[in-house]
C-alpha cells in the first residue's frame, strides 16, 4: 500500500468522523457568542440522536427524522435558555444537568429501539465532476448530503457573523449585552434564538450519528463528542473555519485508530479508543500556553445579564 492509498481514505473518514462534532461545534460556537455557555451539547446530541432515528424509523424518511432531531435539540437547548437568561441561573450547573437529563431521557426513549436498523439513512452522493477531481473529489465530494451541507454551513455562519448587521449584534451581543440593550435591542429575546438555534445544530450532530454515520441507535452513542466541540469552540478561538479545521482533525485522530488496526500495527485497543480526548487535552493545554491564559472569547461569555445592573 503507498501512502496516497492510505492517505486518501484517512483523510475522507475523517471529514465523515468529524461532521458530527461540525455541527455541535458551530451550535456552541453560535450560542457562546451571544454570551451563553452551554455544556449540555452532550446531552443535546443524544436527544437530537435518539428522536431523528425514531422520527426516521417511523416515518421511513430519514429527512423528517433529521427534522425532528433539530426540533428535539431545539427545545432541549430552550430548557437551558429559559434557567440561565430567565432565571439567571449558574450556566455551568444548568449545562451539566442538561448533559445528565439528556442522557437519561435519550435512553429511556430509545430502549424500544436498540437494534432496528433504518431503512433508508443518508447515504454517499458523489458531487458529479466534483467527486472525479484527483485526491480532493475522493476525501470532500464523495460523501452524503449532510456532509455537503455542513460546508455550505461553515460559509453562511461566517458570513453571518462577520460580513452582516445581524451577525455584528450577535458578536456584540457577547461582548456587551447593556451596550446592545441600550441601543433598542432586546438582549433576553436575541439570546433566546441563538441558544435554540444552536440546540439545533447539536440535534442535528447527534441525527448524523444515528442516521448516516453508524444508522442505528445505541446509548450514549456520542461517546463524548459533545464534549470535544464544547473544547473544539475554545480551540478554534470561536471562528468558524477554525471549528471546521478543529472538527476534521479530531475526527482524522478517531479514524487513525481504525486504520492502524487495519493495517496489523499492535496497539491497545483502549489506547485507540482514548487518543482524540487525549489529543483534545493537548490542543487545549497548546493553546491556552500559546495565548497565555488571555484567550480572546466573548466578554460577557458566561455571564447573566440584569437590566437593573446596566
Amino acid at each position: 500500500m503507498n501512502i496516497q492509498e492510505f492517505l486518501i481514505p484517512l483523510l475522507a473518514a475523517s471529514v465523515i468522523a468529524g461532521t458530527p462534532i461540525l455541527y455541535a461545534a458551530l451550535g456552541e460556537l453560535i450560542t457562546e457568542r451571544a454570551g451563553i455557555i452551554n455544556l449540555g451539547v452532550e446531552g443535546i446530541m443524544l436527544v437530537g440522536a435518539v428522536s431523528g432515528f425514531m422520527a426516521a424509523v417511523t416515518t421511513g424518511n430519514p429527512w423528517l427524522g433529521l427534522l425532528a432531531a433539530m426540533l428535539a435539540g431545539g427545545a432541549v437547548a430552550l430548557i437551558h435558555a429559559f434557567l440561565t437568561i430567565t432565571l439567571r441561573a449558574n450556566q455551568v450547573v444548568s449545562g451539566l444537568a442538561l448533559t445528565i437529563f439528556g442522557t437519561g431521557l435519550s435512553g429511556y426513549l430509545g430502549k424500544a429501539y436498540i437494534g432496528i436498523p433504518v431503512q433508508k439513512p443518508f447515504s454517499a452522493i458523489p458531487l458529479g465532476p466534483l467527486a472525479e477531481i484527483p485526491f480532493i473529489g475522493p476525501i470532500l465530494f464523495q460523501h452524503d448530503a449532510l456532509v455537503y451541507i455542513s460546508y455550505v454551513l461553515v460559509v453562511v455562519v461566517w458570513y453571518f457573523m462577520y460580513h452582516t448587521r445581524p451577525g455584528l449584534n450577535l458578536r456584540a451581543l457577547g461582548e456587551n449585552p447593556a451596550a446592545m440593550d441600550a441601543l433598542g435591542l432586546n438582549v433576553f429575546y436575541l439570546r433566546y434564538i441563538y441558544v435554540v438555534a444552536g440546540g439545533a445544530l447539536g440535534g442535528i450532530g447527534g441525527a448524523y450519528l444515528s442516521l448516516a454515520y453508524a444508522p442505528s441507535w445505541l446509548e450514549n452513542m456520542t461517546a463524548g463528542r459533545g464534549w470535544i466541540a464544547v473544547a473544539l469552540v475554545i480551540f478554534a478561538l470561536w471562528n468558524p473555519w477554525r471549528a471546521m479545521m478543529g472538527a476534521y482533525l479530531f475526527g482524522g485522530i478517531d479514524a487513525l485508530g481504525f486504520r492502524l488496526q487495519v493495517l496489523g500495527i499492535q496497539m491497545s485497543p483502549f489506547f485507540l479508543q482514548m487518543l482524540p480526548y487525549l489529543f483534545t487535552v493537548i490542543i487545549l493545554v497548546f493553546v491556552v500556553a500559546r495565548h497565555k491564559g488571555r484567550l480572546t472569547s466573548p466578554g460577557a461569555l458566561g455571564l447573566a445579564y440584569d437590566r437593573e445592573e446596566r
